[in-house]
This record gives C-alpha cells, structure tokens and sequence, in this order.
C-alpha cells in the first residue's frame, strides 16, 4: 500500500514522515498511550475515514493503545472534525484520526488531538517521537486498557453541528445537492441539512473502501456541477474524504471556492459585530479577497499554506476567521478546527440573512488573475537568493502598486520553483510571471 504517512499534528507533521504499516501502527499506537498515561487516567477516541485499510490500521492502533493500558473508545467513520469535538464532550486525554484527509483510497494518515480538540502540545508530540524508537513493553494485564464503542457518535456531532446556527433556524424551501466524496460526511451530513429543513439531494454518499475521493467531492467538482443543474437546485456542497474541506457550486454550476466562502461568512460576522479582529488567509489566497475584505476595513494577514498554520496565526492573535482557498475554513467562534459542515452552515446563514442566493452573494469578492508558472532547477543553488531574481520580484511588485503582488516560492517536495503573480489585469500579469519565470529558469541552468 503505498505513500502512508504520519504526522501527529496531520499528513506529513512535525513529529516526522513514516511509512505506516500494521507493525508501525502497533506502535504508534503504544508510544501515544504511554505518553499520555503519564497525564494521569488516559481515555483515547479513535476515528476514521471510509477507506478500506481503516479496519486495519483501526485495529492494530487499538491493541497498541491497549498494551500500554489507554482505554479506547471507537467511533468508526466521522468527519476528522467531529473527533476534534467529541473528544472534548468525552473528556478524553486525546483524540486519533485515520484519515488521508483528500487523498486516493491506497493512502493513509494520521491526526491526533489533544482532549482540548486542538494540536497536541509540542512536549507530548516528542514524547511520542522518543517512545516510538524505543523498545514496546505490555503493561501488566490487570491494568491492559478496555475498548468500548460509542454508538450515538453520529447522533452527538450532528446535534453539535447545528448547534453552530441559531435556535429555531429553518432553512425550508432551499434546494441544495450535497458530495460527500463517499467519506466520513456520507451519514451525518445529509441529516444536518435534512434536519435543519433543506430539500437535500445526495451525491457520492455510498463507500465501499475504495471509492473515497474518486472522481468526487471537493477535488472533483464537475459531478456536483452537472447535478446543481440537472436538480434546479440553488447550490450545491462538497466535501472531502475527511470532512475538513468545503467547496461550493451555485445554481448557474459555477464553483464557489474557500477564499469566496471565507469571504461571505466574514463579512456576516462583520455585518453584526461579531467579528473579532481579522482573517487569516496563506499565501495562495487570492488577492481579490485581501482587497474586499480591505474595503470593509477587516484586518487580514497571510499564513504559510497549511491550515495548522492557518490556526496557529488564529490562535496567536485571537482571532476567530482564516481558511484556505482549498477549502479549509476555521471558524473558532464555534469549533477548535477546520470543519467543512459548520463552515457551510455559516454561508447559508449568511445567504440568508442577506436574502440572497450564493450567485449574488459571490460577486461582492471579485477574484484576481492569477498566473502559475512551475519552473525546474537542478537542485543546487537556490534561485530566488540570487540577486537578480530579487531585484526583477521587487520591480515587479513596485509596478503594481498595491494592486498585485508575487509570490517566488520552492516546492517543498520536488525541485521547482513556483512562480505566482497576481493582479488586476490579466494581461500585465501573465507577462510579469512569463518575465520571472525566464528569468528563474536563466539563473538556475
């Protein structure tokens, strides 16, 4: 099974990159119920999404938990998101999520959560990085822990998920069609529209282990756009395997992405006041959101891309708003993570105060070209520190006046440089981006 990976704090985290295997699983899962029994009392939730190794891995991480006496409560497939809840509603000392997040069927991943529902504390996430080389020894069995399952898990996040609205809130006489990517959204998701009075057509709702994210959800829009159209509906949601992305359609199919989502839940909180300080965007975000959020005189900064650094930027200046254009969105007015049904549920009340549909509530935000190029270098010097790449960035971004900016980045995983600019006329910027991405390409042969 190829590409597994772990990250305490999501795929590819701090702690390390792993190749995740049963036997390592077994481990993992020893090393983090030792470290946390040292907290005291240990109770460990543990989730997953709907890909087939889940049943695998779901158990081996089970018997190492146990082994190193962490009682084990499992919740099955749920959103990554309502892990994050309930381990606060159990008062457990973590939360573990086995997920890809967006990912093929053939990969895996893990996300822990501290029992606060937030990444866990950098001490313990080397604790964990110290046990997992050293040697694994079983508790004595009078004190091996217990496994339980929770089986009203559905039930409790549902109910926390509406909750994030307003008491008495009905959205009758809405049409939506809803991707759940045949991922951990695929019961609970449909029920918290259903619930909350919407006409909810389903899409991609039936798992079978191998079809998470297959041609579906939030990366794969164009299903989702057909049906919005076919269904006369008046938008449409999807979602990724793990529930922490959120991308819409509205009723002509056009796509509706995070910054533009970001956008209208901001500007609601703003509306009424209960907008505290800014929004956090990364440095993909579109420029358009930065300038509509400018004229409405809300704060916003760039984060590195990742929505750990999204939160971590969220947490340092309490503030309550950031996302990515990808679709995470972190509303901390209500949840501790990104959690792609409650940032939807936010836009749809933001549409309805507004009485608007999401076409007309989109336009506020007018998105800026934006031009990619990907130029390959040979890995030896770093060519966005030579001296002429410098000067031709703050050229380029001295000519646009506040209205564009660049973005000269390295992959972080194949030798190329990005080279992004973006602005207000598509033509200036596809000719400053062809400009500099020559240039990189000049000073990296």
């Amino acid at each position: 099974m190829s590409k597994k990976y772990f990250g305490t704090d999501g795929i590819r985290g701090r702690v390390g990159v792993y190749p995740i295997t049963p036997d390592f699983m077994l481990k993992l899962g020893w090393a983090a119920g030792m470290a946390f029994r040292k907290m005291g009392a240990c109770k460990v939730l543990v989730g997953k999404d709907t890909r087939i190794s889940g049943y695998m891995f779901e158990s081996a991480l089970e018997a190492g938990l146990t082994s190193a006496g962490a009682d084990v409560m499992l919740l099955g497939p749920m959103p990554t998101p309502a892990i994050a809840y309930l381990s606060r509603t159990f008062q457990a000392e973590a939360g573990i999520v086995i997920s890809a997040s967006h990912n093929p069927h053939d990969d895996n991943g893990i996300k822990f959560f501290s029992g606060k529902g937030t990444k866990l504390p950098d001490e313990l996430e080397l604790m964990i990085e110290e046990l997992l080389d050293a040697p694994m020894t079983v508790v004595e069995s009078s004190k091996i822990g217990k496994v339980s399952r929770i089986n009203d898990a559905s039930g409790r996040y549902i109910e926390f998920c509406k909750s994030s609205v307003p008491t008495g809130t009905n959205f009758n006489g809405l049409k939506i069609v809803i991707d759940c990517a045949h991922g951990a959204t695929y019961k609970v998701a449909p029920s918290v529209f259903r619930e909350l009075g919407a006409e909810v057509v389903v899409l991609s709702a039936q798992p079978n282990g191998l079809n998470i994210n297959d041609n579906c959800g939030s990366t794969h829009m164009d299903q989702l756009q057909a049906a919005v159209l076919a269904e006369h509906a008046d938008l449409g949601i999807a979602f990724d395997g793990d529930g922490d992305r959120v991308l819409m359609v509205d009723h002509t199919g056009a796509i509706v992405d995070g910054d533009e989502l970001l956008f209208i839940i901001a500007r609601d909180l703003h509306e009424r006041g209960k907008l505290q300080g800014g929004v956090v965007g990364t440095l993909m975000s579109n420029l358009g959101l930065e300038l509509a959020l400018a004229e409405l005189s809300i704060p916003f900064i760039r984060a590195n891309v990742g929505d750990r650094y999204v939160i971590a930027e969220l947490l340092e200046r309490n503030w309550l708003v950031g996302g990515e254009n990808s679709g995470h969105i972190v509303c901390f007015n209500h949840t501790t993570t990104g959690d792609a049904i409650i940032a939807a549920l936010q836009v749809l009340m933001a549409l309805k105060t507004r009485n608007e549909g999401l076409a007309q509530t989109r336009q506020a935000l007018r998105k800026c070209p934006q031009v990619l190029i990907n130029v390959r270098f040979g890995g030896g010097e770093n060519p966005l520190e030579h001296p002429a790449v410098k000067e031709a960035s703050a050229r380029v971004t001295q000519a646009m006046a506040g209205r564009g900016r660049v973005l000269l980045r390295k992959s972080g995983t194949e030798p190329l440089v990005r080279v992004m600019v973006e602005g207000e006329d598509e033509a200036q910027v596809r000719s400053y981006a062809e400009e500099l991405a020559k240039l990189v390409s000049e000073v990296s042969a």
